[in-house]
């Protein structure tokens, strides 16, 4: 079985955009999205999800506040923060979570790097 990715971001055509870029790399994986914080975090309570997407700039709370959230409950979760805001501080701030840094808008090339260290690490822990 195939991992399951979730999209995070309050921009359906933005969620369009990233869904679109990881099936171009990884067309077997299973993508789920959500629009908000609270509807991510209830996706994620469901279970089945093994890698996350996350934008930054969400009306309920900002998508470093979620992602430490996801980061409390898993740990060993593969997590990028998607934006377009290219601040060091934010840079910086999702180090610290040990999340990857993806830039806005979500490209095949942008997500390479961060899909193929998740999918080699799912793998293992499936193994």
């Amino acid at each position: 079985m195939a991992p399951t990715l979730l999209i995070v971001d309050d921009s359906k055509l933005a969620r369009i955009v990233a869904a679109k870029a990881v099936a171009a790399l990884q067309p077997e994986w299973r993508r789920v999205e959500a629009g908000s914080a609270a509807e991510a975090l209830a996706r994620l309570a469901e279970g089945g999800v093994d890698v996350a997407l996350v934008d930054y700039n969400m009306p309920e709370r900002n998508g470093l506040a979620l992602a430490a959230e996801m980061r409390a409950l898993y740990p060993d979760m593969p997590v990028a923060l998607l934006t377009a805001n290219v601040q060091d501080e934010i840079i910086a701030q999702a180090r610290a979570l040990k999340l990857a840094f993806v830039p806005k808008p979500a490209t095949e090339e942008g997500l390479r790097g961060f899909l193929a260290a998740a999918a080699l690490r799912w793998r293992q822990g499936a193994a």
